[in-house]
């Protein structure tokens, strides 16, 4: 790996650190139905687990309910089935050709226990960036060793890896005090 290498594989890998954080926020609950609250939840079908979006569409209706229309009628117990056994809390209701789940204001204090799970989360995305940039390091030390780059090109590189570790960081600290306002908003 050259020096250039090593930069674009710890970028690559610390926007997907982001993004998977990006991924597991979207799952958190608001006060609001969001189309996003059902998306890790997993729906046994034809004999394999699928996720829920390739299955139905979701709609949001009058802000407060998730609408979810399955591409085969056949498939709708298995997506209340699914829904019931997930870990969201929410209560669907069908009419054999569409299901309807009611996504009722949150409490004070499940809104803390959210803010607190936005916490969590934000704080593996960091760690995870973080052990990108040791890795990143890592390998930056090992090009030295092998004499294929100087001395001075370590500091540099290292400082380049720093650079992008405080961007990444900030972008998961963005997202996290973004989700904490919408969860704390009635």
């Amino acid at each position: 790996m050259d020096q250039d290498e090593i930069l674009l594989d710890t970028e690559e890998r610390m926007e997907k650190a982001t993004s998977m954080l990006h991924t597991q926020l979207q799952g958190i609950r608001t006060g609001r139905a969001t189309p996003g609250l059902v998306d890790s939840v997993r729906v046994e079908v034809y004999g394999s687990q699928s996720p829920l979006k390739q299955i139905a569409s979701v709609t949001v209706q009058e802000g407060k309910t998730l609408v979810i229309r399955p591409f085969d009628p056949g498939t709708i117990s298995s997506i209340v089935k699914a829904i019931q056994g997930s870990e969201l809390g929410l209560t669907p209701n069908s009419d054999g050709r569409l299901v309807r789940i009611n996504v009722p204001p949150l409490s004070t204090d499940r809104r803390r226990q959210m803010v607190g799970r936005v916490k969590e989360l934000a704080e593996e995305a960091r760690v995870a960036i973080r052990n990108v940039r040791r890795d990143g390091n890592k390998h930056a030390e090992q090009l030295e060793k092998d004499k294929l780059c100087t001395e001075d090109e370590l500091t540099a590189l290292k400082e380049q890896i720093q650079e992008l570790t405080k961007s990444y960081e900030a972008k998961a600290n963005d997202m996290a005090a973004s989700k904490e306002k919408e969860v704390m908003e009635d």
